[in-house]
């Protein structure tokens, strides 16, 4: 369930706590491309599905790959992380994913006055949270 609050037509402010974040993330990348603004708050609620291990490995790897000079450069913080599997899902290597992704803020905890809406939720099983993940990275 994507909880969202419409501050004007071309606005957004999403809860990103207890979904999925690929879900999400693909949610926020048609809409920014749509040309709306959107503010992702509590992002270290937001979840990674799979086994704690495997995902915790899988982002370890991505932490150590490359080099410090040269990149590739992968976050430890939960709202970054969140931004980084956004940025993903826009293609922004051209002008209109760039202007898209620029409208994609991400904030930890919640935002003063946050109304929700429901969109979506799907049945989880195993799970790890962007804060937990980001404190064992």
């Amino acid at each position: 369930m994507v909880k969202v609050e419409k501050q004007s037509d071309k606005e957004m402010i999403i809860d990103a706590e207890d979904l999925p974040m690929g879900r999400l993330a693909a949610f926020v990348a048609k809409q920014a491309l749509l040309g709306h603004k959107i503010t992702i708050a509590n992002c270290e609620k937001a979840i990674i599905t799979g086994g704690k291990r495997e995902v915790i490995a899988k982002f370890r790897q991505k932490r150590i790959r490359g080099t410090p000079e040269y990149g590739p450069f992968y976050p430890r913080k939960p709202e970054m992380i969140a931004r980084r599997i956004v940025r993903g899902m826009v293609p922004r290597k051209k002008g209109r994913g760039r202007d898209a992704f620029a409208r994609v803020h991400c904030v930890q905890g919640p935002l003063q006055g946050m109304q929700t809406v429901q969109v979506f939720k799907g049945p989880l099983r195993r799970h790890i949270t962007l804060g937990e993940l980001s404190r064992l990275i």
